[in-house]
């Protein structure tokens, strides 16, 4: 099973695509706390990606808590944080408030990754 895959006339670069479906995998459950990742260096080798592209994801990942690097014992999807009950009522609350102000999915969702980014 594919746990990435890389669209290369994605409007994301590419880093940011293994970035959010790793994210996406831990954060829904489809990757499990403790399950072990490719390495960098394999997984650039299987999505056809400089190692380098691989490992600025990883370490975006690393920063948010979402992976661990252990050394030898390899990268692992961590144990979901305990912020994350706060993450989950805060994004109800977004999502109450978007409906009430007439707001389609898709506009809270732009409106959500505009605020990511900035």
């Amino acid at each position: 099973m594919d746990i990435v895959t890389v669209d290369p006339a994605g409007h994301e670069p590419p880093y940011e695509q293994v970035r959010r479906q790793i994210a996406e995998g831990a954060a829904a459950g489809t990757l499990a706390p403790g399950h072990r990742l490719p390495t960098v260096r394999q997984l650039a080798t299987d999505l056809g990606l400089a190692a380098n592209t691989v490992a600025k994801a990883y370490r975006a990942l690393e920063a948010d808590g979402v992976i661990e690097t252990h050394g030898r014992r390899g990268t692992l999807v961590a144990a979901r944080r305990l912020g994350d009950a706060e993450a989950a009522a805060a994004a109800r609350t977004y999502a109450r408030l978007a409906r009430t102000q007439g707001l389609s999915l898709d506009e809270a969702t732009r409106l959500l990754e505009q605020g990511w980014t900035h």
